[in-house]
């Protein structure tokens, strides 16, 4: 019988087994995953950057756990000694109907307390990214690198030293309620629990679902982000991050430039329908998930919204010079035959029946589970805070 099972080994359900541990070591817990190793999917597939809270609305979930999120996770990788850089990053619009955003940005960057960012001029932009080019630009400090991929990692093994157990390979296939408690099937075994907390990323809406029937206002929808890694010959082309100016009514912040703690550079993501939930290759298939997706009213709604987008992404998918074409707006010196197929990861962006794509993490309690339905980007530097604010929630579940 475990007091709290975590579902899912990503670094959110890390961190968040982490936090209850270190608040409560008595508690009997246990984290299932069910592939063979830990934070194999969006944690270990993502661009690396510790994000400062610049795009996010002031006192959102967002804002206030991304920055409480930065200041833990770099003492976290300080006491473990993870290799981290803060490299500090530039904001560039490469148009003039660019600029009234990147004072939103701004705006938004100093009510998140990121002290230091600033406007520079065209003079400062190319002293910080000398090949960079654009009508204006702001500087934030903060923005740093790190491999996610080790910091869960690190997660894991604290959580073993405070006395959780980990178990891979253990698929959940249904979750039933007998009395007070939980009892979870998995692939290979039954775990009996009280609480159950899902961080099962791209599967949260359908593991939400085996505990509680009644959450089906959110579904997932994966959407794959495609990079290429520049040849090591043209690295020299980007010092540390360069961004676009994003657009706002679209959740994703374009196609940037980014230097890898793990080594090299990498150019992009762009941001296009996955047809399966894990679906890393462009032609890789879910027929029934796919059908899911295409059947959800609210992805019907995003498509009628924003169709000129997607039609532009997934033609940079398929156009090397179209995706070429679009670095060159912050690069002009970039060359198609400069940039080799890189990796790919899938975001699980969570859509209402309403159409939106929920800009905010999600939190969601039920009577025996606390959901989180939506946690992509910066979950990864938010991981410790996420966590913080689960166990807080859990803890008080156990103590009622």
């Amino acid at each position: 019988m475990y007091d709290i099972t975590i579902i899912g080994a990503g670094i959110v359900g890390l961190a968040t087994g982490v936090k209850i541990l270190q608040s409560r070591p008595d508690l009997k817990i246990a984290i299932l995953e069910k592939e063979n190793e830990l934070a194999k999917h969006q944690t270990s597939n993502n661009s690396g950057v510790i994000h400062s809270g610049l795009y996010y609305k002031p006192g959102s979930l967002k804002a206030i756990n991304c920055i409480n999120g930065y200041r833990e996770l770099i003492k976290f990788c300080e006491e473990e000694d993870i290799p981290f850089e803060i490299t500090g990053k530039v904001v560039v619009a490469t148009r003039k109907d660019q600029l009234h955003i990147l004072d939103t940005l701004l705006d938004r960057g100093l009510q998140n307390g990121l002290n230091g960012t600033r406007k520079i001029t065209l003079e400062e932009l190319r002293e910080y990214e000398p090949f960079c080019a654009g009508v204006g630009a702001i500087h934030v400090p903060q923005t740093g690198i790190v491999d996610y991929s080790r910091v869960a990692l690190a997660y894991g093994e604290k959580i073993k030293n405070l006395g959780g157990e980990i178990f891979t390979g253990n698929k959940v296939l249904k979750i039933e309620k007998k009395e007070s408690s939980n009892y979870i099937e998995t692939s290979k075994n039954t775990f009996k629990t009280k609480l159950i907390i899902n961080c099962a990323g791209l599967y949260s809406d359908k593991v939400a679902k085996l505990s509680d029937q009644s959450i089906d206002d959110v579904k997932i929808i994966p959407f794959r982000g495609e990079y290429f890694k520049i040849k090591k010959e043209k690295e020299y082309l980007v010092k540390n991050l360069i961004y676009p100016v994003p657009d706002p009514n679209f959740p994703f912040l374009g196609v940037h430039f980014t230097r890898m703690k793990k080594g090299g550079v990498e150019a992009g993501p762009n941001a296009v329908l996955a047809f399966q939930r894990e679906g890393y290759k462009k032609f890789q298939i879910n027929l029934a998930e796919f059908a899911e997706t295409l059947a959800w009213p609210g992805f019907q709604k995003v498509v009628g919204k924003y169709w000129k987008t997607g039609f532009g992404e997934f033609y940079r998918s398929f156009s090397k010079s179209a995706f070429t074409k679009a670095l060159q707006e912050l690069i002009p010196e970039i060359k198609e035959s400069d940039l080799i197929e890189g990796g790919s990861g899938v975001r699980a962006q969570a859509c209402d029946r309403t159409g939106g794509l929920l800009d905010d993490f999600e939190i969601r309690e039920s009577k025996f589970a606390i959901n989180i339905l939506n946690a992509p980007s910066p979950a990864a530097t938010s991981s410790l805070s996420i966590g913080n604010t689960v166990s807080e929630m859990a803890l008080k579940r156990l103590i009622s």
